[in-house]
């Protein structure tokens, strides 16, 4: 299957990979990122919240991994500054489900 792209007002065909190898894709995981699951609680009057850091993707992607950690967790969230914040210590939940999913994720923290 050829695809025609607009660039530049000519159309530019672009022909599929027919290599014998399979197209390598990005695993969410991939790329050496250092993906943090911690527990804090300071500066949040005593409410504990678990953080989830350093997975580098944009909001839209952030805010699909969010929704589906809370919902697997069954507490609120948010995303904030490149960062995941489910409610309630449930760090061991995420970190499982992350690795389900491909990720390198560590705990961090005490």
């Amino acid at each position: 299957m050829i695809k025609l792209i607009l660039q530049g007002g000519k159309r530019t065909p672009i022909i599929p990979n027919t290599s014998s190898k399979p197209a390598q894709q990005d695993s969410p995981g991939s790329g050496g990122k250092n993906v943090r699951v911690m527990r804090e609680s300071k500066g949040r009057k005593g409410k504990t919240v678990t953080v989830i850091s350093g997975l580098g993707m944009d909001d839209g992607q952030l805010l699909d991994l969010a929704a589906s950690l809370k919902q697997l967790c069954g507490t609120g969230g948010t995303v904030k500054e490149g960062k995941i914040e489910i409610q309630g210590d449930q760090c061991d939940r995420v970190l499982a489900a992350l690795i389900d999913k491909g990720y390198k994720a560590k705990r961090a923290g005490g």
